[in-house]
C-alpha cells in the first residue's frame, strides 16, 4: 500500500505551472490593493499571458506595439510620476532589443520600473534560437543597479513579483514559456538577496536558480546514493548574490556545481566563481548552455540535448573529484 508520502511525492511529479503565470496572477492581486501597478506590453499580451491583467484591469494597460526600446521609455516615464510599470516582453527582445533603453532610461536613473522578461531560456522550445534568451541574465546583472530575479516555479514567481513591487528601484525578473514542476521545498517565503538551502549536505554545494531546481534535487538524490552529501543552495536573487550564504557553504562543503538554464557565459557560474575566487576559492564546475545557440524543439527535449538534467548535474559533481577523498 503506498504510503502518504508517497502520495504526496506522486502529486509532485504530476503538479506542473507556468512561472509567467505566477507573475500575472500577481500582478492581479497587486493591482486590486494599488492603483499604482500598470502594465505595458509590446503587443504579445497572449504570449506574456497580460491579456488577463488587461481584462481586469484596461485602464491600466497599455500596449505598446512592437516597440520594445519605446515601452522602456514610457515605463521609466510613468514611474517618475509615481506609477509601478511592469514593463513585460520576451526575454530576448526585452534585453537585446532593448537593451540601451533599459540601461540608461532605467538602470542608469534608478527608475522604479520592473521589467517582466518572458520566454527566457532555451524551453521557450519550438520559436527557436532567435527567441531563446540564455544571455539575459549576463546583461541584465552587468547594468548597476539592477536587481536580477529567476523565480524557480510558479509560486515563487509569484512571491518574486509581489517582493519587485515593494522595492524601489529596476528589477529585472525572468520567466519562462513552459510548464514546470512545483516545488514544495521552495515554500518558506520570499526575499530579495536571499538565498534557501533547501537540501543539507556537507560534501559539495548545488547552487540553482530558476527552473531547474528540481534538476539540482535530483541530482542531490543521486548523489546521496552515492555516498556524497550535496547541499542544495537556491538562489532566485542572482544579483545581489547572498554572499554569506555562498561563503558558508564554501567553508562547509569542498566544491560548487552551478546549474542554470542560461548561458554559463556571465550567468550565475561565473557570479558564484568570481565571488569564490576573492573570498574563498573552491572548484567550480558549471551546467548551463555552452558558447552556442539553441534550436528548435520541445522544451523536455532541448534540456536533454544541452545537458541540463540530473545526470549532467551529477557528472559535474563527480568530475569535482571530492567522491576520491571522500
Amino acid at each position: 500500500m503506498a504510503t502518504n508520502a508517497g502520495k504526496r511525492w506522486r502529486s509532485w511529479l504530476v503538479e506542473y505551472r507556468e512561472t509567467r503565470q505566477g507573475y500575472v496572477d500577481a500582478l492581479i492581486e497587486l493591482a486590486a490593493a494599488d492603483d499604482r501597478i500598470v502594465v505595458l506590453d509590446c503587443d504579445v499580451a497572449k504570449a506574456t499571458k497580460t491579456y488577463e491583467f488587461e481584462r481586469a484591469f484596461p485602464r491600466r494597460f497599455f500596449n505598446c506595439g512592437v516597440q520594445e526600446g519605446n515601452m522602456m521609455s514610457v515605463a521609466a516615464g510613468m514611474s517618475l510620476e509615481g506609477f509601478i510599470p511592469f514593463a513585460t516582453t520576451f526575454g530576448v527582445f526585452a534585453t537585446c532589443r532593448a537593451g540601451d533603453q533599459v540601461r540608461n532610461s532605467i538602470a542608469y536613473p534608478k527608475a522604479n520600473v520592473k521589467i517582466g522578461a518572458t520566454h527566457c531560456g532555451v524551453t521557450t522550445g519550438g520559436d527557436g534560437a532567435s527567441h531563446q534568451a540564455n544571455e539575459d541574465i549576463a546583461i541584465m546583472r552587468s547594468f548597476p543597479n539592477m536587481t536580477v530575479l529567476a523565480p524557480g516555479d510558479y509560486q515563487e514567481a509569484k512571491e518574486a513579483t509581489i517582493a519587485a513591487s515593494r522595492m524601489n528601484g529596476p528589477v529585472y525578473l525572468r520567466f519562462g514559456r513552459d510548464k514546470y514542476p512545483v516545488c514544495p521545498e521552495l515554500r518558506d517565503g520570499f526575499a530579495v538577496g536571499r538565498a534557501k538551502e533547501i537540501r543539507a549536505g556537507n560534501d559539495l554545494t548545488i547552487v540553482t536558480t530558476g527552473i531547474l531546481v528540481t534538476e539540482a534535487l535530483a541530482a542531490a538524490a543521486s548523489l546521496g546514493e552515492r555516498g556524497l552529501g550535496a547541499r542544495v543552495l537556491h538562489m532566485a536573487t542572482v544579483k545581489p548574490l547572498d554572499e554569506d550564504a555562498l561563503l558558508r557553504a564554501a567553508k562547509e562543503t569542498r566544491g560548487f556545481v552551478t546549474v542554470e538554464e542560461h548561458s554559463i557565459i556571465g550567468g550565475l557560474g561565473e557570479a558564484v566563481a568570481g565571488f569564490l575566487s576573492a573570498t574563498l576559492p573552491r572548484p567550480v564546475r558549471r551546467v548551463g548552455m555552452r558558447d552556442v545557440f539553441g534550436q528548435s524543439g520541445r522544451a523536455a527535449e532541448l534540456l536533454d540535448l544541452y545537458g541540463m538534467r540530473a545526470r549532467n548535474i551529477v557528472d559535474e559533481a563527480l568530475a569535482l573529484g571530492i567522491g576520491e577523498t571522500h
